[in-house]
């Protein structure tokens, strides 16, 4: 089977949240268990320059985006056994980021058409194109309105993968026409409130919809998390399937993790000379058996963060704990955590940064990692920190409530400490049980080894987008047959 992803970004070329670490792990785990894989990137000015420079120029076409004519370059890198292909254009993707700006919706429907001619000029063989996130929804639209006549795009399927329902692509009406060359005929199927979206053209033109975690799949069919669209999820079905995320466990691996002081395997002591490091090198007292609490995190509302303002002082001052916090956000929640280092130098440290050697050291120093997310589609940061050993103090929302287990200190089951409410002292009260565990050394080594001994690699998951993707080729034959 050969399946083509298309998405904004990946790493190890171009990242801005977790999206890119599930196109640069996903298709590796799918190659090895025979997909032929092939992935499509926008070439942006932000990729590295040695990356650029050992790319391969391939071919160049036009692109029609509505009445204008576009240069496309296509680029190749064979990268760990895949195949990537860059769509080269400096008009639209030769700036600094990657998103928010006002042409957006121009940019990526220059894209999203790029592909399919790309995949028709280097003749790529596919049976599936999978998308992904709004950026790359409208390739299932156009692969039904300007390409199916054409026997290379006779029999492929789509699938289309919502990573975050909160960023939908939704632009002015006339951007089909004006960009896309789609008429009326296709209102039912993009119109929003007047606008055009496109996470909802790509939703029902796929032949499946997948998300990142079951219960994000139940989630996103209610009014709270379904952004306008829970009415049309609703009624998907099982054209609806929610997989959970995985990690790179060859990258992110405490064995041999370049980032981090001692490497280790599942022996706390090891782990905790890592603690004792950093704590050297953030000024904290050195405390060996002072619970240390880490956020690597956004600081943004969504991440629970106004939960934390509310608690975390009466905890810093009440309790005997460490607490370190790094990331970037809202302005106003940075100034806050600068506040916060400031009343308590000696129990908490605020990094308003993002360092990849910094992220890893957080995983591997900490004992408690705490993500009171108000919704989360699957989230990355606590599988990391169940790899690392450190136990995750979570909300059961999305793919947190699949992968964070309560502990039960009764049977010893369970990864990590969980609440329901989002509420401010139930995340207070749902940490100092985890503190207390902590300090009960038969309890803390059963909820260690438990975070160890859990696989949270691709290998399951690749398997059910497989299964997807043979059903959904199996419809061809059914249809041949009716």
């Amino acid at each position: 089977m050969k399946v083509v992803f298309v998405a904004a970004e990946s790493t190890p070329f171009i990242k801005t949240g977790g999206l890119a670490d599930v196109i640069g792990a996903l298709p590796k785990a799918l190659q090895q268990d025979g997909i032929e894989m092939t992935v499509i990137l926008p070439k942006y000015r932000g990729i590295p320059k040695a990356d650029r420079e050992r790319m391969t120029h391939v071919a160049e076409i036009v692109v029609q985006v509505g009445w204008r004519s576009q240069y496309c370059g296509i680029e190749f890198i064979y990268h760990e056994g895949i195949s990537y292909y860059f769509i080269d254009n400096e008009y639209y993707f030769g700036r600094e980021g990657i998103y928010g700006y006002m042409d957006d919706g121009e940019r990526f429907s220059f894209f999203n058409r790029a592909v399919l001619d790309v995949i028709r000029a280097l003749d790529i063989q596919a049976d599936v194109i999978h998308c992904h996130d709004w950026h790359t929804a409208m390739v299932p639209l156009l692969l039904e309105a300007h390409y199916r006549h054409e026997p290379l795009f006779s029999q492929i399927r789509t699938v289309f993968t919502i990573h975050n329902l909160q960023y939908q692509g939704v632009f002015p009406y006339d951007n089909l026409s004006e960009f896309l060359d789609l008429d009326n005929r296709y209102y039912l199927g993009v119109e929003y409130y007047g606008k055009a979206n496109f996470m909802k053209a790509g939703i029902l033109y796929s032949d499946h919809v997948t998300t990142v975690s079951p219960t994000y799949a139940q989630e996103i069919q209610t009014s709270q998390f379904g952004y306008g669209l829970d009415g049309l999820l609703a009624t998907l079905g099982d054209k609806l399937t929610g997989i959970v995320n995985g990690i790179d466990t060859l990258i992110y691996n405490p064995e041999n993790d370049p980032y981090i002081y001692t490497n280790y395997r599942s022996n706390l002591e090891q782990k905790q000379s890592n603690k004792i490091e950093l704590q050297k090198e953030l000024n904290l007292p050195i405390a060996a058996k002072v619970p240390l609490i880490a956020m690597v995190t956004r600081l943004v509302d969504s991440k629970g963060i106004d939960l934390v303002i509310r608690v975390i002082d009466e905890m810093l001052y009440d309790d005997d704990a460490q607490l370190v916090l790094l990331g970037t956000g809202d302005s106003n929640y940075e100034a806050w955590f600068k506040e916060l280092m400031q009343r308590y130098p000696l129990k908490c440290v605020s990094l308003i940064t993002f360092s990849e050697r910094l992220s890893r050291l957080c995983y591997a120093a900490s004992d408690l990692f705490l993500m009171p997310s108000k919704f989360e589609p699957c989230g990355i940061s606590q599988l990391l920190a169940l790899r690392y050993g450190s136990i995750p103090v979570v909300r059961e929302t999305g793919g947190l409530n699949d992968t964070v287990h309560a502990y039960n200190e009764f049977t010893g089951a369970g990864n990590g400490f969980t609440f329901h409410s989002y509420n401010a002292h139930d995340m207070m009260h749902t940490l100092r049980r985890a503190v207390s565990f902590y300090h009960q050394p038969s309890h803390w080594d059963t909820i260690t080894q438990n975070a160890f001994c859990g696989d949270y690699s691709w290998n399951i998951s690749a398997l059910e987008y497989i299964s997807i993707y043979e059903r959904i080729m199996g419809n061809i034959v059914e249809d041949e047959l009716l």
